[in-house]
């Protein structure tokens, strides 16, 4: 059974930073696209950032552009989001996903799911 484990969240002034990891066992990992979500209180889950099979292309959501850097190691079938300059409005359960074709927005296109870590960032 495949499993995706996310690592990292916390609390978090405004202004911090925090490095969120998504450790995965698959043996394909270099095969899919690999995504974080997130999802506040009584919100829709939301894309957040998008790394290519390759990690040689990434899509973000615009209201992360400049301030969130996704990433993945292949070798290690571990993908990373490094988040600075966190704002109160970021603070949200934040999920990892991945599937086998090229990035999506759609979080229904995803197959498989971690089970979230908890980003909380006070004012």
């Amino acid at each position: 059974q495949v499993q995706l484990v996310e690592s990292g969240g916390g609390l978090v002034q405004a202004g911090g930073s925090l490095r969120l990891s998504c450790a995965t066992s698959f043996l394909s990992f270099s095969n899919r696209a690999m995504a974080w979500f997130r999802q506040a209180p009584a919100k829709e889950r939301e894309f957040v950032a998008c790394a290519s099979r390759s990690g040689g292309s990434a899509n973000y959501a615009d209201f992360v552009k400049d301030r969130f850097t996704i990433s993945r190691d292949n070798a290690k079938n571990t993908m990373y989001l490094q988040m600075n300059s966190l704002k109160p409005a970021d603070t949200a359960v934040y999920y990892c996903a991945a599937q086998a074709l090229d990035c999506r927005t759609d979080y229904r296109t995803y197959g498989y799911w971690g089970q979230g870590t908890q980003v909380t960032v006070s004012s």
